[in-house]
């Protein structure tokens, strides 16, 4: 009589793959961190005014830091518009100073700068830009567009320090922002029709 053949080992083993392949893996659930409140600094703001205070520090030293960038900028740039407009902001950005100075003086506040990251970063990429594109209409297109990155965050700025002054019957200060809103809001404007006009179509070739 013929004896069988077969290992009871090898047979084990065989089954035990044919489990594994058809079992799915089983997923490790990924462990998420907890969201938690950011601790407050020991001279963190504790009241609007002080938040609206510490907003006018910030965009005081954006405007400051601005002037000295806007000459770099129209030195750069090429087209004859393009030049006139950073030309012509420079000297809104320059009186866009004096008045948060008079905002300052209406609180019974010394003017005080504190710098701003944001306006700092955004000064950095248009620096970067330059750096990257060759003179022409293509650099142009690119200065346009950080010069609007930082028209931007100038109007959204203004805009919530402008809403703080109203809640806080800051009157004058109100008054003073509105008025550095408008004209960033037209800068913006004009800007664009530059852009719009020739320009990026130029940068196309």
């Amino acid at each position: 009589m013929a004896t069988s053949t077969k290992t009871p080992g090898k047979k084990t083993a065989t089954s035990s793959r044919t489990r594994s392949a058809s079992t799915p893996a089983k997923k490790t659930a990924a462990v998420k961190t907890p969201a938690r409140k950011v601790p407050a600094k020991k001279d963190a703001a504790k009241e609007l005014k002080d938040l609206f205070e510490d907003g006018l520090k910030d965009i005081y030293w954006a405007e400051k830091a601005l002037t000295k960038a806007l000459p770099k900028m129209e030195k750069n740039a090429e087209d004859k518009g393009l030049k006139k407009a950073i030309s012509s902001h420079l000297a809104e950005t320059e009186n866009h100073v004096k008045r948060l100075e008079e905002c300052f003086a209406a609180l019974g506040k010394k003017a005080q700068a504190k710098k701003c990251d944001a306006m700092q970063g955004l000064l950095d990429e248009g620096k970067s830009i330059m750096e990257e594109t060759q003179p022409g209409s293509v650099r142009d297109a690119g200065i346009i567009a950080a010069s609007q990155k930082v028209e931007h965050y100038e109007i959204a700025t203004y805009g919530t320090l402008a809403a703080y002054a109203k809640v806080l019957k800051q009157t004058k200060c109100l008054k003073i922002l509105l008025k550095t809103l408008e004209e960033e809001k037209k800068c913006d404007e004009l800007l664009t029709s530059i852009a719009d006009t020739a320009l990026n179509k130029k940068a196309m070739k």
